[in-house]
């Protein structure tokens, strides 16, 4: 997996001077987790991933064991794992490209992967916050409603519905820049031998080397 670090803008960001100025539309890339859906759908409810598009990249939450953002990038419609359902426009916003991604950095921090909930903090939750900062409305209901009810009937729920454990990293101490820059190109390419293309948000401040190579427990792994 290739780590975002902090500061580190892409060539595409770099190549437009970040995006500035502008009102930029926001999009919600609805996926389903389950066929089940297909049924569900028409009642107003679903099994469902959710990622905020802006500036032509795409934003979402899953799990790790670790204490560091769970927050990722994605190529836009093409989360891994997931069936891409539809596009639904939620607003715009003035933040310009490089402002957008500080804000993202900074929202990364309340969004660690070990604190990922199927109920009380999964995707959707994540996108909704985002939203609500951006535009000042929340993501439709009938995307999160599921989590909504599970939260009053817990104990309805199976106990099958739970994130299953993933893979420890290897511990590789970091004693320098050199180093950090060392382990990080070696994850990204191990992601591209592995075929990963979803891409962990480095919050501000943070060591890359700690979060360096962390697998994801997106909501599919819950179902």
């Amino acid at each position: 997996m290739r780590l975002l670090l902090p500061g580190c803008s892409s060539m595409k960001e770099q190549s437009n001077g970040g995006g500035e100025g502008g009102i930029t539309h926001c999009y919600l890339n609805v996926y389903d987790l389950t066929p089940i859906n297909n049924y569900l759908y028409w009642f107003g409810l679903g099994i469902f991933h959710s990622g905020i598009e802006v500036h032509g990249m795409e934003y979402g939450f899953g799990a790790h064991e670790f204490p560091t953002s769970g927050v990722f990038e994605v190529v836009p419609k093409s989360c891994p794992g997931f069936i891409y359902r539809r596009t639904v426009w939620l607003g715009t916003t003035n933040m310009s490209r490089s402002e957008f991604r500080t804000f993202m950095e900074h929202l990364a921090v309340k969004y660690n992967g070990d604190t990922y909930h199927l109920i009380s903090k999964n995707c959707n939750h994540f996108t909704d916050d985002v939203c609500k900062q951006l535009t000042g409305k929340p993501i439709p209901g009938w995307v999160n409603r599921l989590a909504r009810l599970g939260s009053f009937c817990n104990c309805l729920l199976p106990e099958s519905i739970q994130v299953t454990s993933v893979r420890r990293l290897p511990d590789v101490p970091m004693d320098s820049e050199d180093e950090s820059i060392s382990v990080a190109s070696s994850a990204m390419e191990e992601s591209d031998e592995e075929g990963l293309d979803h891409h962990l948000l480095t919050p501000p401040n943070s060591d890359p080397g700690y979060s360096r190579d962390i697998p994801l427990r997106l909501a599919r792994d819950a179902i």
